[in-house]
């Protein structure tokens, strides 16, 4: 049965918590990827970003509506997920827009393992993590490429 290390990435391009948006969004146009993990200096898995993380960033920023009661004003929704809002529009570096709760596996994890990990968590590209480093990729086109052999 084919694995992870059968038909992963293993020259991965990666970002820093510290990189900055600007350098990100050229590493997505002049590698033509759509997401990547970001790393440590270590190579310790941090998180994975991806476009839609960065296009995220130009979205109108909703106000809460909130109601006035005599001295008091009531949030109809939540001004924890207003702040979060707030952050992502306005970081600079990687470390605010990433998502750092990262589905991983190993390079021993079986292809249809992996497939699941994708479609049960919608992840795009799955980092493949040995010994707490990033020692490859495999996203959905490998996965499809596995389907033909």
């Amino acid at each position: 049965m084919l694995t992870a290390k059968d038909i992963m990435t293993r020259d991965v391009i990666s970002v820093t918590p510290d990189t900055g948006v600007e350098e990100l969004a050229r590493l997505f146009v002049e590698k033509n990827i759509s997401a990547m993990p970001v790393v440590t200096e270590g190579g310790k898995l941090f998180g994975i970003v991806t476009e839609t993380d960065l296009v995220a960033q130009d979205r109108p920023l909703h106000i809460p509506t909130v109601i006035a009661i005599f001295d008091w004003v009531i949030y109809l929704q939540s001004q924890k997920d207003f702040k979060a809002e707030v952050e992502k529009i306005t970081a600079q570096k990687v470390a605010e827009i990433c998502t750092t709760e990262v589905v991983s596996c190993t390079p021993e994890t079986s292809v249809p393992d992996i497939a699941l990990l994708m479609t049960e968590n919608k992840a795009h590209l799955i980092p493949v993590v040995q010994e707490d480093k990033v020692v490859g990729v495999v996203a959905r086109l490998d996965i499809i490429r596995a389907m033909g052999r």
